[in-house]
């Protein structure tokens, strides 16, 4: 069980939870929702006991919990595979006895019969761990999320960070505790990957609580949504187009109940207001004001604040923005990751590169970029192209001891006043004391809110994007794709983005196996 009693929880003036209750019986499946800032995160650092509220209760009963967070948190110099071991401190302890003992044994050291029985212990309880079934369980996980089989044995560090939150992810999975708070695990996945773990999570002998801005995805895994608003939190039946629904319905008729009461009230002060002075009608009026001094006001549900910026191409490129030829570029452990890659790109042409992670789309964006140089071909750009560019990873490259206004300060013009950046970090929901909120204690959908205003401070007219719709909410998502659509200057793109692919591309190329294919050449009219 899960379960969260009377939660109170601020930041200096903040309050993020304000009376959140709930709970989550043994084996059900909830989706955590609501607009990036509103505590999903908060309030799973409470529930894993990682924080502690400044009012009520909250935590698990019965087993262990285990806690993905947006952070991957491994030893670099690890191997994967001991890194996956971890997820079992007591069958490791139990294989190192075995081991000492075997040791021990095979030089006759000690006692035979004692370190005979010891052992024979130590085996039932290795057995009674699974201890013998989990090196398949893990190789089972891994191929689930993509990783191949020699992976076993590079060490973590090797990894991009969107694998090492696929080994963070797997840690959980092949442990299955019997309560797992997941905030983001779709977020560095392919569709592949996406499939596997719908399906894993739909068949998990635990209680899940599931944080998640993929909808598709929620629809498939959970049987019930909590949405967090305003500090409180709501609950609702069903998956998440049921949430949808029912929050709809809920709106509309409080809507109706509002304007219901609205017109009651009005009624009654006409009343008042006609007969105030008339002494027949005292006893009358007093009764009527002190009846609609009673009324408990219905209140209408407030619209949720939306991010608003647009896209604007800072001047005209020339015809031919990018001629990519013969490039080439390996690991330096010498695995080649592109090999002979052409690509020529127009202005105004939005190219979008699909495929599997691991298959070269960000490492071919670096190299555009111009981050580090190829090892065969060249990569030549129009003379007026101004590139921008987003990582995958830009909102782990904020300073975090740095408050946001002096963060987004970094990528601005020198004489860039305090006005003009408020004004820019206000269209990412930045308003008031926020711009002085230091980055770390930011969710990490703000942080990207504040990683997209850096971004988009700085002028350009060729984008280069690597997954931009990472970690960001149901609104801002579709607000960047917006604007992405409209917007009037040359885009490359890797994306698993669904909308990505089918609004913004013109072109789709597949990046894997070292290759640059072109799938489709759309027409956008």
């Amino acid at each position: 069980m899960i379960f969260a009693d009377s939660v109170v929880k601020s930041f200096g003036r903040d309050d993020v939870l304000d009376g959140v209750s709930f709970s989550i019986g043994d084996g059900e499946r909830v989706g955590l929702v609501g607009a990036n800032g509103s505590g999903k995160s908060t309030l799973l650092r409470l529930l894993a006991g990682q924080d502690r509220p400044d009012e009520g209760k909250v935590g698990f009963r019965g087993g262990a919990l285990a806690f993905l967070r947006q952070e991957a948190g491994l030893e670099d110099g690890r191997t994967l595979r001991d890194e996956m071991w971890t997820a079992f401190p007591e069958a490791v302890a139990v294989q190192r006895q075995l081991d000492e003992i075997a040791d021990q044994l095979g030089r006759s050291e000690g006692d035979l019969d004692e370190l005979i029985d010891e052992q024979g212990r130590l085996f039932e309880r290795f057995e009674i761990l699974d201890g013998y079934r989990i090196e398949k369980r893990i190789g089972r996980v891994l191929a689930g999320l993509g990783f191949a089989p020699d992976d076993i044995d590079r060490p973590c560090g090797d990894f991009s960070g969107g694998w090492q939150m696929r080994v963070a992810l797997a840690k959980v999975l092949v442990h299955r505790p019997e309560h797992a708070l997941l905030d983001e695990p779709t977020n560095h996945l392919d569709r592949a990957s996406r499939e596997w773990l719908a399906e894993e999570l739909t068949t998990y002998p635990g209680t899940v609580l599931l944080v998640t801005h993929d909808g598709e995805f929620l629809d498939r895994v959970v049987t019930r949504i909590v949405e967090l608003r305003d500090g409180r939190a709501q609950s609702y039946t069903g998956n998440y187009s049921d949430y949808q629904r029912q929050k709809a319905d809920l709106i509309h008729a409080r809507e109706q109940a509002a304007s219901r009461q609205e017109r009651e009230i009005t009624r009654q002060q006409r009343f008042i207001d006609r007969f105030r002075a008339t002494a027949t009608k005292a006893t009358a009026v007093k009764s009527r004001e002190k009846a609609v001094a009673r009324i408990e006001r219905v209140e209408r549900v407030r619209d949720e604040r939306e991010v608003s910026f647009r896209l604007q191409s800072s001047g005209r490129t020339e015809l031919e923005v990018l001629q990519v030829q013969g490039l080439g570029y390996e690991y330096e452990d010498g695995v080649p990751v592109l090999v002979d890659v052409n690509l020529k790109v127009e202005r105004g042409q939005k190219v979008v590169l699909v495929g599997p992670n691991g298959g070269g789309k960000s490492t071919l964006l670096r190299l555009l970029a111009g981050h580090f140089a190829p090892l065969e071909g060249s990569v030549s750009w129009a003379p007026r192209a101004r590139r921008g560019y987003y990582d995958q990873h830009q909102d782990e490259a904020l300073e975090r001891s740095r408050a946001v206004l002096e963060e987004v300060r970094t990528a601005a013009a020198p004489d860039a006043s305090d006005g003009m950046l408020r004004n820019i970090l206000g269209r990412f929901l930045f308003t008031g004391d926020d711009v002085h909120k230091q980055v770390s204690v930011l969710s990490g959908g703000e942080r990207s809110r504040v990683a997209l205003a850096k971004f988009l401070i700085t002028p350009a007219n060729v984008l280069l994007l690597d997954e931009p719709t990472n970690h960001l909410d149901v609104t801002t998502r579709r607000k960047l794709i917006d604007a992405l659509e409209a917007f009037d200057g040359t885009i490359i793109c890797a994306s698993h983005d669904e909308a990505i692919i089918e609004r913004v591309a013109t072109r789709v190329f597949a990046v894997d196996d070292g290759e640059c294919v072109e799938l489709e050449e759309r027409r956008k009219d």
